[in-house]
C-alpha cells in the first residue's frame, strides 16, 4: 500500500481501479512530403480544421446545457484558435516551405506553446496550457485517424490517472464510469479544476509522479478532500473508507433539513451564510442548500472562456441573471481579478517573473481603465434590477481604493447623462487580501462600505507561501497566529466604524476557522455551496462566547501547528459532528 500526496480541487472521496490515460500524441514523427503533394497536404490539414471546428461546435452546445453558458465559452476559445490566422500561417509555412507532414507541422505550432509556459517555476502560470494542448489532440487525432473519445473506453467505477487533462476531457467524461481524477501537473485556478468543482467530480492535481507509480487497473482510493492517493489499500483500509463515505453521505443528506432553518448560534446571534460562485448557475445550488445571497462572485470566467475582452452586454447579461435567479437576496460583485496565472500572462509579450507580486487585480484594472469602467458601467446597470455591491480585490493602498471609487464615479456620470437607472447607493468595498490593507484597516474602514476579508490571498501574502504549489503547500496555513491578528485587526476597525464585514475565503468553510472566526468578531461567511449546510449546522451548535474563548486561545499560541491543534480539538469536543462531512481522516 503506497500514498501519494497532491492539491485538492475538487472534495469527495471513491474507491475505485485505476485508468491510466496515456498521451499518444506527445510525440509525432517528422514525415517528408513530395513537393507535388504539398497542395493535397494544405487539403489533408484544412479537412482536419474543419472537423476539430465542428467537433467542438457539439461539444459547446452540450456543454452549455450541462454546466452553463458561461463554462462553455472555453470551447468558442478552441474555436478562435483553431481559426487564428498567426497560427495557421505558421503550419501552413511548414507544410509548403519545409515539406513536413501536417502532423509534424501541427504539433510543433502548438507544442512551442506548450512547452514555453509549462517552463514557467509557478505551477498555476499555465492556466492555458490545458486549453492549447486539447486544440492539438483534437487537431492530431483528426489527422492520424485516431478517436478522440478514449475515455469512453473506461470501465466502471473508473478513476482516470493521466499527467494533465484537458477542459475537453474533463467536460465530457461519462459520469456513470468515471468516479474521479489524479493529475501530476495543474492547480486550482486551472479549467480542468474549475470544471471538476462545477460538476462535483473529487480530484486531485500536482501528484508528482502519479503516472508512473500507477498501472491500469489497479485498486485506488481517491481521498480529495485530503488530497490523497492511495494505491493498492489493504482490506482494512478500504473498510475504513467504505464506512467513511457511507457516514459522510449519510450526515450530507441529514443536513438537507438545515436549508431553511436560520443560522443562529445557541445564545441567539444571527450570522450570514452566503455562497461563492463563478458561473449564474451556481445561484440555484447556494439557494438550495440555504445561502442568505452571493458575498463573493468571481467574474474572471467571463475573460477567461473568451478570447476577446467580454463586452458591457456580456457582463450585464451574467450579472442579471443572477440577481433574478437571487430574487431580492443580495449579489456581491468582485471586480476581475485578472494577472499572476489569470488570463494576462498569456496574452503579454513579455511574461512577468513574478506576477503574484506585479500588474493584478486592481493594478491591472487601473491600468486599463476602458476595461474596468465596461464592467462597472454593466454592475451598476444591474444594480438597478436587485441589491448589488461592488467589491475590488487586492486593494493595498488607500490611494488605490479612492481611485478606483473615483472610475465608479465616472461610469455613473456617463449613465446620467444617458438616462440609465442604476442604484445611486450601491455599497463599495474592498477585500482584505494584504498585510498592508489589514494593518490599515482603520483607516480603510472610514471610507469603505464594507470589508470582505479574503484568506486566499491573505495566508499566501504574510507566510509567502503559494498555497497551489505541492512543494510547500504544507506550510500554508490560515491558522497561523500572524494571520489570525490581522484578521482581528481588520474586525475590530470595522466594527468602530460599524461597518460589515465578512470572510470569503475557502478557510470559511472549515469548521474549527469558521468558529475561529466568529471568535474574532465576523459575522457573515461567505463559503462555496456545498460548505453551506455544515457551516449551517456548526453556527447552531455554538454560542459566540464559546467562539470568543477559543479565538482568544488561539491567538495566544505560538505556531499554526498548535493552533490548528487546539482548532481541531476544541470543535471536536464542542460540536463531534463537525467534521462528519469530511473524511480527514478515517476513523480506526
Amino acid at each position: 500500500m503506497r500514498t501519494i500526496k497532491g492539491i485538492p480541487v475538487s472534495s469527495g472521496v471513491v474507491i475505485g481501479v485505476a485508468f491510466v490515460l496515456d498521451d499518444d500524441f506527445r510525440h509525432v514523427p517528422r514525415r517528408a512530403i513530395a513537393r507535388g503533394a504539398v497542395d493535397a497536404e494544405l487539403a489533408r490539414f484544412e479537412t482536419a480544421r474543419q472537423a476539430a471546428i465542428e467537433e467542438l461546435a457539439q461539444l459547446h452546445a452540450l456543454a452549455e446545457k450541462e454546466m452553463g453558458p458561461e463554462s462553455a465559452k472555453v470551447f468558442l476559445f478552441h474555436v478562435g484558435a483553431l481559426n487564428d490566422k498567426k497560427l495557421l500561417a505558421g503550419i501552413h509555412k511548414s507544410i509548403a516551405d519545409d515539406h513536413a507532414g501536417a502532423e509534424w507541422a501541427v504539433s510543433e505550432a502548438l507544442q512551442t506553446w506548450i512547452d514555453l509556459f509549462r517552463s514557467k517555476d509557478d505551477p498555476t502560470f499555465s492556466t492555458k496550457v490545458n486549453d492549447i494542448e486539447d486544440i492539438r489532440r483534437r487537431l492530431l487525432s483528426q489527422l492520424m485517424g485516431e478517436r478522440f473519445d478514449v475515455l469512453r473506453e473506461t470501465a466502471d467505477n473508473a478513476v482516470v490517472i493521466a499527467r494533465d487533462l484537458t477542459p475537453t476531457q474533463t467536460a465530457t467524461f461519462d459520469r456513470s464510469k468515471i468516479l474521479a481524477f489524479v493529475t501530476e501537473l495543474g492547480g486550482k485556478t486551472s479549467h480542468t479544476a474549475i470544471f471538476a468543482r462545477a460538476l462535483a467530480l473529487p480530484a486531485i492535481v500536482g501528484a508528482r509522479g502519479v503516472t508512473d507509480a500507477v498501472r491500469d487497473g489497479q485498486k485506488v482510493i481517491v481521498d480529495a478532500d485530503r488530497g490523497s492517493l492511495i494505491l493498492d489499500p489493504d482490506e482494512e483500509t478500504v473498510e475504513r473508507y467504505t464506512h467513511e463515505r457511507e457516514r459522510v453521505e449519510a450526515y450530507r443528506l441529514s443536513l438537507a433539513e438545515l436549508a431553511d432553518q436560520p443560522a443562529i448560534t445557541t445564545d441567539g446571534v444571527e450570522i450570514e451564510i452566503v455562497g461563492n460562485i463563478e458561473f449564474p448557475a451556481e445561484v440555484d445550488t447556494v439557494l438550495e442548500y440555504g445561502g442568505a445571497g452571493i458575498g463573493l462572485y468571481r467574474t474572471e470566467f467571463l475573460f477567461l472562456t473568451s478570447r476577446d475582452i467580454p463586452s458591457e452586454k456580456t457582463h450585464f447579461e451574467a450579472y442579471a441573471k443572477c440577481i433574478e435567479k437571487l430574487a431580492g437576496k443580495t449579489l456581491t460583485i468582485r471586480t476581475v481579478d485578472l494577472g499572476a496565472d489569470k488570463y494576462t500572462q498569456e496574452r503579454a509579450q513579455i511574461p512577468e517573473r513574478n506576477p503574484f507580486l506585479g500588474l493584478r487585480s486592481i493594478r491591472y484594472c487601473l491600468q486599463n481603465l476602458d476595461m474596468f469602467k465596461t464592467q462597472l458601467r454593466a454592475i451598476l446597470r444591474a444594480s438597478a434590477l436587485g441589491p448589488v455591491k461592488i467589491m475590488f480585490p487586492l486593494i493595498t493602498s488607500i490611494a488605490e481604493y479612492r481611485q478606483a471609487r473615483m472610475v465608479v464615479r465616472d461610469a455613473m456620470e456617463d449613465l446620467d447623462e444617458q438616462g440609465v437607472a442604476y442604484d445611486k447607493d450601491i455599497p463599495i468595498g474592498m477585500m482584505v487580501e494584504v498585510p498592508s490593507a489589514a494593518i490599515q484597516a482603520a483607516m480603510f474602514a472610514r471610507e469603505v462600505d464594507f470589508f470582505s476579508i479574503g484568506t486566499n490571498d491573505l495566508v499566501q501574502y504574510t507566510l509567502a507561501v503559494d498555497r497551489t504549489n505541492e512543494r510547500v503547500a504544507s506550510l500554508y496555513n490560515p491558522a497561523h497566529p500572524a494571520v489570525t491578528k490581522l484578521i482581528r485587526d481588520v474586525a475590530r476597525a470595522a466594527k468602530r466604524s460599524d461597518i460589515p464585514v465578512s470572510c470569503c475565503g475557502e478557510a470559511a468553510g472549515e469548521p474549527e476557522f469558521a468558529a475561529l472566526l466568529l471568535g474574532l468578531g465576523l459575522r457573515t461567511l461567505s463559503v462555496t455551496a456545498s460548505d453551506i449546510p455544515p457551516i449551517k449546522r456548526l453556527v447552531r451548535s455554538l454560542s459566540i462566547p464559546q467562539c470568543e474563548r477559543i479565538a482568544k486561545k488561539a491567538i495566544s499560541l505560538d505556531s499554526e501547528s498548535e493552533a490548528s491543534a487546539f482548532l481541531r480539538d476544541r470543535i471536536n469536543r464542542l460540536v463531534p459532528e463537525a467534521f462528519d462531512g469530511r473524511t480527514a481522516e478515517p476513523r480506526g
